[in-house]
């Protein structure tokens, strides 16, 4: 806040860099991000460039193999007298959020009743926090066979859950009122129930009572049609059906009515009653009859076995949401080196830089082998510089030297030296675009400097114009006169 005194100040020009993860990303996205900058009244110039190499803002070799592993890919940069070498740069399409989806699905196979609880973010911080680079993924997988050695390298992670059971937290008087209307439920499908059953009865009582009728009023042409569709022989076959369906009738009637008047039924509780201890225990004058009469329970006797009482297990509800992180802090993570472990079919980053050495004379790869550096957030791992000298080791010749260099801070420092770069070349138009250059040559025009990607001009091919179009087609028409005049 400034004060009221003070003059007021102007902006004549905000230096923005909007820096881009990976090599040879241009085109579109610049265009795009442009788009929004310029949207901005306040926008003089931005520049463009790529955020891994903003991390190297001060270059102490001309000639350095940087190696950058971010969040969706990895990258192998190489840097030839300060300048970026396009041509020989390599990307892997793998990152920390293909280890975290990785892991994920690792401890939901281990523990298929934890899913929902086993979430990406929860993953990622486990990443981060417990998983570390093996410098030899296969002997590592064999130390984790040993009981001591698993027992005293897996983190236990702490689940959240609640305590509080569903049936724990009932009364006596809420289990009684539930038993209750689960009764009444009951009674209800019952007599809805008898009431269908009471209409079908009645509904055939009065067919078979029709063709009765039928029979006292002397109507037997009718009345022996209607016992073949009854499937009956005789009349006395007819009363005895009338008489068994009236029956069954009353009685689910007088069922109906008894049920509706006990609406209110009480729950009987089908425990027995305990008797009272005291009239049980028995007196010290009975002990002594009963040693009496029984030698087996006098007290010269030894001791007698007393029945063992058997411990119902306790359930332990934190101990089932605990998860133990054993070998996948190492599986996780190792799809950095090989992608094959979750089915991608990309080299590792060992292998890409062996491919990318290769490329280079003996002597420039001595240069490039000195100055190796890593940056990025998940070259924070422990165990990653040690990793990485090993497979150098691997690859290069006996007895040569090689030097790995860890940023200081991975993730910072790429903001760091872009903010540094920005503010010693605030006068140098060669790095800056300017609005009119914009307006100009469009969104993906870019200046090439120290840290930025390769500038690839876009060239249309040029249309042609309608008269240009309209003399040629006569032409053509001509043409195919002539050739036609002279066939004739």
């Amino acid at each position: 806040k400034k004060k009221k005194k003070k003059k007021d100040l102007t902006l004549e020009c905000i230096p923005v860099r909007w820096p881009c993860d990976c090599i040879g990303e241009l085109g579109m996205l610049y265009q795009e991000n442009f788009n929004v900058l310029c949207n901005c009244q306040v926008l003089c110039f931005s520049c463009w460039s790529v955020s891994s190499l903003s991390a190297l803002n001060y270059l102490v070799s001309p000639k350095m193999l940087h190696i950058s592993v971010h969040q969706k890919c990895q990258c192998c940069f190489l840097l030839l007298g300060y300048r970026l070498d396009a041509k020989n740069c390599k990307r892997i399409n793998l990152g920390g959020s293909q280890a975290a989806g990785y892991l994920q699905r690792l401890l939901q196979l281990k523990y298929p009743g934890h899913l929902a609880a086993i979430t990406l973010s929860r993953m990622e911080e486990i990443l981060h926090e417990h998983s570390y680079i093996a410098e030899d993924y296969v002997e590592e997988l064999h130390k984790w066979r040993c009981p001591d050695y698993y027992e005293n390298n897996v983190h236990k992670m702490q689940l959240p859950f609640s305590s509080k059971l569903l049936g724990s937290t009932l009364t006596s008087e809420e289990k009684q009122e539930r038993r209750q209307q689960q009764l009444r439920r009951l009674q209800e499908l019952n007599a809805r129930r008898r009431e269908e059953k009471l209409q079908l009865d009645q509904e055939r009582l009065d067919r078979l009572l029709y063709v009765q009728e039928l029979l006292e009023d002397g109507q037997m042409d009718q009345f022996h049609k209607a016992l073949i569709e009854l499937n009956m022989d005789s009349p006395e076959e007819l009363q005895s059906y009338i008489q068994k369906l009236s029956s069954a009738v009353e009685q689910a009637k007088q069922k109906i009515l008894q049920a509706e008047v006990n609406l209110e039924v009480d729950v009987v509780d089908s425990k027995p009653e305990t008797p009272d201890l005291e009239q049980l225990e028995p007196s010290l004058e009975d002990v002594e009859s009963m040693n009496d009469f029984d030698p087996l329970f006098s007290e010269e006797t030894p001791g007698v076995e007393k029945p063992v009482t058997t411990v119902q297990p306790v359930f332990n509800l934190a101990a089932y949401h605990q998860l133990f992180v054993g070998t996948e802090r190492i599986r996780a993570p190792e799809i950095i080196f090989q992608p094959s472990l979750i089915g991608e079919e990309q080299a590792g980053i060992a292998e890409t830089l062996q491919y990318i050495l290769d490329r280079y004379p003996k002597d420039v790869q001595e240069t490039l082998v000195q100055n190796v550096f890593l940056t990025g957030g998940n070259t924070m791992y422990p165990g990653m510089k040690a990793r990485m000298e090993k497979e150098l080791l691997e690859m290069r010749p006996f007895q040569s030297s090689f030097q790995v260099q860890l940023a200081s801070n991975p993730v910072l420092d790429a903001w760091y030296g872009a903010r540094d770069w920005a503010l010693d070349h605030l006068d140098d138009n060669e790095v800056w675009i300017t609005r009119k250059e914009y307006e100009e040559k469009g969104g993906e025009y870019l200046k090439e400097h120290r840290a930025s990607n390769i500038y690839v001009p876009i060239r249309l091919p040029k249309q042609a114009s309608r008269s240009s179009d309209a003399q040629a087609s006569s032409k053509g028409s001509a043409a195919g006169g002539g050739g036609a005049g002279e066939q004739a």
